[in-house]
């Protein structure tokens, strides 16, 4: 019985009730309807269900040749060596105690400002030369990285006292109280440079004699593993002494930032004095070379004072 029009499927052979034909085609075998199957967009399987693929024919590889390790086998030795010589150097020498201002601003532009001068110094011997070349600016780096702390050495215990006496009657006697750890860090510079002078007057004395006996080559394989871990050593004291002027913020945070300004004045009226003049090249890029890197460092150091005054409230002498 139908309702509403509809006709179901027999409950037997696939077919209508009312008996009329099936108007979706014969079940069955029987002629497909929509027509032959039409060819699929991708091509026929492989006949075999796991073909062997055939490899493709790979480019000639270049034949890397094996570097010669002769370089890496001299200086390896030596790593160990240089490591314990810079962490003992900024053990010693980077102190910061509790009166420096760590400000990441500031660090940024000081590290700018010295790339750029490096920039400018290789510009201006690359245009215009130097006396002796490239190996005559690596020997004035390597003057001045050791001239900078036997400058503040010598002139910064003036600087020092010159501070503490313009700081204000009421702090003079903490300020003094504080200059332990700076001398601290002055002896043990001293004290390397004692050390490296006697080791390579030690080392004359052994090649100067002609035994060769079991206890001279000791005392030279001595003498030269001392002086392979001092030279570094010097070299990182050097460069973390002048960078932190002997741990000087530990007396006030704006002393460091006074002994660069007199340092790199130093600096260069001695470095004029021991090259014998004005550098090569014009008289405007001849007095640029000169007062550039004192006037930028001077302008970088006012401005850290401000920064610290305003931003860290660090003032050398409190309003009244």
């Amino acid at each position: 019985m139908a309702h509403g029009g509809y006709q179901g499927w027999g409950p037997g052979n696939g077919q209508p009730q009312g008996g009329g034909p099936n108007p979706y085609g014969p079940q069955g075998g029987g002629p497909n309807p929509y027509g032959p199957p039409q060819p699929g967009p991708y091509p026929p399987p492989h006949p075999y269900p796991h073909p062997h693929p055939q490899p493709y024919p790979l480019p000639p590889q270049p034949v890397r040749r094996r570097r010669s390790g002769c370089a890496l086998f001299f200086v390896s030795p030596l790593i160990p060596f240089i490591r314990s010589a810079r962490r003992r150097a900024e053990a010693i020498f980077n102190q910061p105690g509790a009166g420096r201002v760590a400000d990441p601003v500031v660090s940024r532009v000081q590290l700018g400002r010295a790339i750029a001068g490096a920039a400018a110094s290789f510009l201006l011997v690359y245009t215009y030369g130097a006396d002796d070349g490239w190996s005559g600016v690596a020997n004035d780096g390597v003057v001045k990285l050791i001239l900078a702390p036997l400058l503040l050495i010598f002139t910064g215990p003036l600087v020092v006292l010159g501070f503490i006496r313009y700081a204000p009657a009421a702090q003079r006697r903490v300020l003094r109280s504080r200059l332990r750890e700076p001398l601290k860090a002055v002896a043990w510079y001293v004290g390397i440079l004692v050390g490296v002078a006697l080791v390579l007057a030690g080392s004359a004395l052994v090649l100067k004699q002609n035994h060769g006996t079991l206890v001279n080559g000791l005392i030279a394989l001595a003498l030269l593993i001392g002086l392979v871990w001092l030279l570094p050593f010097l070299l990182f004291a050097s460069a973390y002494a002048a960078r932190y002027a002997f741990n000087t913020s530990n007396v006030h945070a704006a002393l460091p930032a006074a002994l660069t300004v007199v340092l790199v004045w130093e600096l260069m009226l001695f470095s004029v004095a021991l090259e014998g003049g004005l550098p090569h090249g014009p008289p405007a890029v001849q007095w640029c070379a000169i007062l550039g890197g004192p006037l930028s460092v001077t302008a970088v150091v006012l401005w850290e004072l401000h920064r610290m005054r305003t931003r860290h409230g660090v003032r050398i002498r409190n309003r009244g």
